[in-house]
């Protein structure tokens, strides 16, 4: 086990033999898989496949009773505080109040998380910086456009410096240009803060060469690893085309 520090330290987010079920009817079957800090993840499936029951349970809306996650090595059920204080999260839908400016967002989410007043400041100026929206701090939120929105919901997850960023398609709705720029600033943070990313989309263009990918269908796990290790997988020649292959296959 002479990996095991290594393992410890690098894993930001593990999900270990993960089943959950509505009623009678099984939606997640023995799901298992790792993502590293730094490291970009992209979560595909079609729809049913039980992404949305994944970020469910990951963010404690859904109690998990077969299984393990894991965030920054702390067990969701075990250390639920603690584990939660690792995540950061953006939702489908907006969740930002659109009659108050960007900064009001902000501190009242600091004020929620118990951040001070200073930290939250210094918090708040670091992320808008770095998401290029600083000096649109002073704007209510309605008079922004989609894509300046959910660059301030990014910002907002990551005020108490989260280890994991789940993303539940966030670039749903928006122009090219708005996609285009929310992928590169994540994958940016991604490598700059050292942060883990989970992010559902169906938009094969949002993905680069360099992140992981886990494909899923029907709640099961079809195939991970690096973008080219998943088309030689699927004996594919393009994502697309790998993607259409994992999730057409009859069980």
């Amino acid at each position: 086990m002479g990996g095991c520090c290594k393992t410890m330290s690098n894993i930001a987010l593990q999900i270990a033999g993960l089943n959950f079920s509505y009623g009678k009817k099984q939606v997640l079957h023995d799901l298992a898989f790792e993502v590293e800090a730094g490291q970009c993840c992209i979560l595909l499936g079609p729809n049913g496949a039980g992404k949305s029951t994944l970020f469910s349970l990951i963010t404690r809306l859904y109690a998990h009773k077969q299984g393990q996650i894991k965030l920054a090595g702390f067990d969701i059920q075990q250390q639920p505080l603690k584990a939660l204080a690792q995540l950061g999260v953006v939702f489908q839908q907006t969740t930002l109040d659109l009659d108050l400016t960007v900064q009001q967002n902000l501190r009242y989410h600091a004020a929620l998380q118990g951040i001070s007043r200073k930290n939250a400041n210094l918090a708040i100026e670091e992320q808008l910086e770095r998401l290029g929206m600083f000096e649109r701090r002073s704007e209510v939120v309605r008079q922004l456009n989609g894509g300046h929105r959910r660059r301030v919901e990014i910002a907002r997850a990551l005020m108490h410096k989260p280890g994991v960023l789940l993303l539940d398609e966030p670039t749903v709705g928006l122009d090219v240009p708005s996609r285009q720029a929310i992928v590169e600033h994540v994958h940016q943070l991604s490598q700059d803060s050292h942060l883990a990313v989970l992010w559902a989309t169906h938009l094969m263009d949002e993905i680069h060469a360099s992140d992981k990918i886990v494909v899923i269908h029907q709640g099961a796990l079809k195939a991970q690893g690096l973008l080219g290790d998943v088309i030689q997988q699927a004996r594919a020649e393009n994502i697309n085309d790998a993607f259409f292959k994992l999730t057409h296959r009859k069980a």
